[in-house]
């Protein structure tokens, strides 16, 4: 029998065949590349201090800058008459703070993120080893000398966590492909997002149109709201292995496979389905969810790429790019050291302002300066979806510093008078810049605290809480049950909530956690929406319902 190698009809093909990068670069040096001649061929040499110097840029810019398509979305939400007020009114918000991050002072999300770089490395570079090191380097550089947040943990044992103190490790991968250039993908991925990327093992009998649509449309509607939309939502259906898919479906989520082909073929390559793509993100538009708090844009775009698969085996990927949306293509060739060239004057893309745009009469403004009963007796009054504006003392606590409160709860302690007093923000703030009251201070998940809600507001703690996305049943319940509120945060402007809304920052307890200590902060009409009432309201389960009345041209066959 003739060896399968000697074969005619060999088909082989790139699992993810790309077309041409018409990435607009910048140049950031022309120091540590050269090139040098052998007997098979020219090579191109680089430098670790050249890699070194190229990540610490790429990690600095995407940290602050946006890409222009990205903000160029934004704007288009508040110029389609279709757009939900709260739609505007997010919109409005994330441009301005991508105005204040481009300052590069305060980076635009307080979790700036696990460093990711996907690395090609042609056959024609030569480096002499130490690559993944020269990168983690530069990563490094960045996170020391600029106002982000260290959030890598390092396990010391099973159960046992420290702060690497640095962020480093970073994730990195580097691959052996055809060439004379060395190309870089650098991502910032925080929390939020990565928590909303997901695995399901499904099986042939989901790959027709009947089920498929609303089997992604129910797993749409699941997302909520954590990880800070109006979001880039990558589906991806196939793959040799289910982490193959997962990792697809975040690249897709960053726009590196736009260039798939749309088409495909018995070799087996990957490719785009824009008629999907364009049907799925017709969908998203119709969950009611919108911008974070009600309307038409919970997606920006949606990409489908479609993968070749193990006959008895089926996976489905689902990830998302949030409002934080912070990648950079990078290169370095004999010409010099690239990175893609963001955004510089994000400004640009506001409206100017209006009288509309200055009219407040919808918004509640609350004054937390006063006892809590006052503050839950004025909040019962209104709806949930109402917009409110947050004047006064709060306290700042999440994972870490719940989990130790309620040791002391169960320890028969009784629950800490400032958690009775305040509202109770989860949130964990980035480095504060010399001469600013605060660094970077968005929201976290407030999923994550959902299991200490019930003993807390039984304790008298917790009774107004504010962070970003949806929350379990639970919460509500007790919300009821207790007479407490859930107020979400708009996810993504921690630049602005920053420089604009909180007027001082002091440490309450814990200081040796670091951003997870106990914090105490004043605000000064902090944005937020009601979300879980004390009448067992809750506005995503509101929309769900909605959504599931709502007429779409998108036939779901159910």
């Amino acid at each position: 029998m003739a060896d399968a190698q000697d074969r005619d009809d060999f088909g082989f093909t790139e699992l993810l065949p790309l077309g041409a990068d018409n990435t607009p670069y910048r140049l950031i040096t022309t120091e540590g590349v050269s090139t040098f001649e052998t007997p098979e061929g020219t090579f191109l040499k680089v430098e670790p201090e050249a890699i070194r110097r190229l990540a610490a840029e790429a990690m600095r810019d995407i940290a602050h800058f946006l890409r222009p398509a990205h903000l160029q979305q934004l704007r288009n939400i508040l110029d389609d008459p279709e757009a939900s007020p709260n739609d505007r009114f997010v919109a409005t918000d994330l441009l301005k703070n991508a105005a204040i991050s481009a300052g590069g002072v305060l980076p635009m999300c307080q979790d700036t993120g696990t460093a990711i770089v996907k690395a090609k490395k042609g056959q024609f570079v030569f480096t002499g080893g130490g690559d993944e090191r020269a990168i983690a380097h530069g990563i490094q550089d960045t996170y020391l000398t600029s106002n982000l947040r260290y959030s890598q943990m390092a396990p010391i044992t099973m159960y046992e966590e420290r702060n690497t103190g640095t962020n480093l490790p970073g994730e990195i991968k580097i691959s052996a492909v055809d060439g004379d250039a060395y190309k870089f993908l650098f991502i910032a991925k925080g929390g939020g997002s990565a928590n909303k990327s997901y695995l399901f093992q499904e099986t042939k009998a989901l790959l027709n149109e009947a089920t498929l649509l609303p089997w992604v449309f129910d797993k749409m509607q699941s997302l909520g709201t954590s990880a800070c939309p109006p979001y880039h939502l990558a589906v991806v259906i196939g793959g040799t292995s289910a982490e193959f898919a997962v990792e697809t479906a975040k690249l897709a989520s960053t726009k590196y496979l736009d260039s798939l082909p749309t088409t495909g073929d018995v070799t087996g390559h990957g490719f785009r389905d824009l008629d999907l793509e364009a049907k799925l993100l017709e969908l998203a538009q119709t969950t009611g969810i919108g911008a974070q708090f009600g309307g038409k844009y919970f997606c920006h775009d949606v990409r489908v790429v479609r993968l070749p698969r193990h006959g008895a085996s089926c996976p489905v990927a689902m990830a998302v790019s949030c409002s934080a949306d912070r990648q950079a293509l990078g290169k370095i060739t004999s010409d010099g050291v690239f990175l893609e060239e963001l955004e510089r004057d994000p400004a640009r893309f506001l409206p100017h302002p209006t009288t509309e745009d200055l009219d407040d009469t919808d918004v509640v403004h609350i004054d937390l300066n006063r006892p809590m009963v006052e503050i839950l007796a004025e909040l019962s009054n209104y709806p949930v979806r109402t917009r409110v504006m947050l004047t006064g003392p709060m306290v700042v606590a999440r994972d870490i510093a719940h989990a130790k409160i309620k040791e002391r709860l169960d320890a028969g302690e009784p629950m800490p008078q400032y958690l009775r007093d305040h509202c109770v923000y989860y949130a964990g703030p980035a480095k504060t810049p010399e001469g600013y009251a605060s660094g970077s201070f968005g929201p976290t998940t407030a999923g994550r605290m959902d299991a200490y809600v019930q003993q807390f507001q039984a304790a008298g703690g917790s009774m107004v809480m504010l962070a970003k996305g949806n929350r379990s049943q639970q919460v509500t319940d007790s919300c009821k049950e207790h007479g407490g509120f859930y107020l979400g945060s708009i996810g993504g402007p921690a630049a602005r909530l920053a420089l604009d809304n909180i007027r001082k920052v002091d440490v309450l307890e814990y200081p040796e956690l670091g951003m997870e200590a106990v914090w105490k902060i004043e605000v000064e009409d902090f944005p937020a929406f009601i979300i879980v009432d004390d009448k067992g309201n809750d506005f995503f389960h509101q929309v769900r319902l909605e959504a599931a009345e709502r007429v779409t041209s998108v036939d779901l066959k159910r």
